[in-house]
């Protein structure tokens, strides 16, 4: 269980229903631009992973990747809404 970003206002939650990098499977899935691609080298923007991480799998992104009516909890919509962010 943890705070959700380290805030002890919010009460703890399962690790894997906050985005601790704290986790007990280090593997996680990001969707990504690709910027560049030199040989079997991808340069990406928005990777969610530390240098060196292991890239396991690379997909195309398509309407399957396509996520509607996103549900978020409650205290990732009071901290984007503190911090003037746009809501999913």
């Amino acid at each position: 269980m943890v705070h959700p970003a380290g805030r002890m206002d919010f009460d703890p939650v399962g690790v894997f229903a906050s985005r601790s990098p704290h986790r007990p499977n280090r593997i996680l899935q990001s969707i990504v631009e690709v910027l560049e691609r030199k040989g079997n080298v991808l340069r990406v923007r928005g990777l969610d992973a530390l240098d060196g991480s292991p890239v396991l799998d690379i997909k195309p992104y398509d309407l399957f990747d396509v996520v509607s009516n996103l549900r978020v909890a409650g205290w990732w919509l009071q901290i984007h809404d503190q911090h003037g962010l746009k809501k999913a």
